[in-house]
């Protein structure tokens, strides 16, 4: 059975910097994705590492955020910098099928 734990997240002000990570148990992961999901909206990719390290990011979030890998701790992390009001959302993120349960991000202007 695959585990996926999300922790991080919380309120900051614009500007401001958080880090979000998952940890996969039961199954070692080779491809991790983050995704959000604002009010009203519909699920958006944000981010992807591969199993070598390779990342792939939507343009909105390019040099602000960082997508990172432990393989050994089987995790993955999302380094937020420089946030905006605008990346307000609940983040989700995404061992090949399966899913953390997601952590809200909040920032205030």
């Amino acid at each position: 059975q695959v585990q996926i734990v999300e922790s991080g997240g919380g309120l900051v002000q614009a500007g401001g910097s958080l880090r979000l990570s998952c940890t996969a148990s039961g199954r070692w992961i080779s491809v991790w994705d983050w995704y959000r999901q604002a009010p009203g909206k519909q699920r958006e990719w944000v981010a992807q590492v591969g199993p070598s390290g390779a990342t792939h990011y939507v343009d909105s979030v390019k040099v602000r955020f960082t997508i990172s890998r432990d393989n050994a701790e089987n995790t993955v992390y999302l380094q937020m910098d420089s946030l905006r009001p605008e990346d307000t959302a609940v983040y989700y993120c995404k061992g090949e099928a399966y899913w953390g349960q997601g952590t809200q991000v909040t920032v205030s202007s």
